[in-house]
């Protein structure tokens, strides 16, 4: 088995080498933000969709549009507005009346790299229409079904402040999302950065295409093949469950949950940790990856009680809590 494991860590460390040229790339356009710039790229390889949440100004869409700009793959850009519908997303049927017959007009969803722009402002019709395309990766127009270029990502942005005009997004929509991002301010050091490199007339720095679709495909498998112990994958069972019967793992926390994260979440979380360690360029996972993504995979997948809000705890507050107790292989 060690040598295994010394053979997958010597794959990865060979495979993982455009990691450090992509962040580097990105860094042409995005100061700081290295935990947003990192897990977008866990996003990436393991074939999971993101949400980025933080107020606007803080580099959202520009990271999103440079990480796509990096890589060799088709990428559109959705601004989602109150008045967008499902076929302004997926496509639709059109009519011609020559012969009389209906011919597919695909929409903006057939990309490798969606960026879904403020994707609470649209209604629950489109944010529908949006599920089986990030679930299933195909969609469906008129009686036919049509799959969606692989790699599929969407990476989604919305604004926690702003409520105005906005159709908070229901649970089974914000659980397709593999991760859920909390992007905070810069520091100081950062901040004049920002100003020394930005603030200028001109802003749009050119970034390089580094990798291709094939390389991410192939990375993908590798991130597939990393190795991860038993104890590991109990302590994520442990994680999981504990969100569901706290009492079992000596948390006081029932009264605080309403509902638990779902398998979805296990699964979520096992790969999320292999693609941790691929970025960190180790063939196996650790319990510090598991904790370093865990709060991004379950954030949004623990539903909080009233009780909770009354107490002014969020669902970070629960998942943090709950891997601080949680007793470490």
């Amino acid at each position: 088995m060690n040598t295994d494991v010394q053979q997958i860590n010597e794959k990865v460390k060979e495979r993982s080498a455009f990691v450090n040229q992509l962040r580097e790339e990105i860094g042409k356009n995005i100061v700081g933000q290295q935990y947003m710039i990192d897990r977008l790229l866990i996003g990436l390889l393991s074939n999971g969709h993101v949400l980025l949440e933080g107020v606007p100004g803080l580099a959202k869409t520009l990271a999103v549009t440079t990480l796509a700009n990096t890589i060799q793959a088709s990428f559109n850009r959705i601004q989602f507005t109150p008045d967008l519908l499902p076929a302004d997303l997926i496509g639709t049927l059109i009519y011609n009346p020559k012969d009389g017959t209906f011919s597919t007009k695909k929409g903006p969803i057939f990309a490798n790299v969606i960026l879904a722009d403020e994707i609470n402002r649209a209604p629950a019709k489109v944010q529908s229409a949006l599920l089986e395309a990030m679930q299933e990766h195909q969609v469906t127009i008129g009686d036919e079904t049509h799959a969606l270029d692989e790699p599929f990502l969407v990476l989604a942005t919305q604004n926690p402040i702003e409520q105005e005009g906005t159709y908070p997004l229901p649970e089974a929509q914000v659980d397709r999302f593999m991760l859920k991002l909390r992007i905070t301010y810069p520091n100081k050091k950062e901040e004049k950065e920002i100003q020394t490199r930005m603030a200028h007339t001109d802003t749009n720095l050119e970034v390089n295409p580094i990798i291709t679709l094939a390389d991410i495909i192939e990375a993908r498998k590798t991130v597939d093949e990393i190795f991860m112990d038993e104890k590991v994958q109990d302590y994520i069972i442990d994680i999981v469950f504990a969100t569901r019967e706290p009492e079992t793992y000596n948390l006081s926390l029932k009264d605080f949950i309403q509902y638990g994260a779902s398998p979805r979440a296990t699964l979520c979380l096992t790969l999320a940790a292999k693609a941790h360690a691929f970025i960190q360029g180790r063939g196996y996972v650790t319990p510090q990856d598991v904790k370093s993504i865990g709060l991004d995979v379950l954030r949004h997948r623990v539903i909080i009680s009233y009780e909770a809000e009354a107490e002014e705890m969020t669902s970070d507050d629960v998942v943090q809590k709950i891997f601080d107790e949680v007793e470490v292989p």
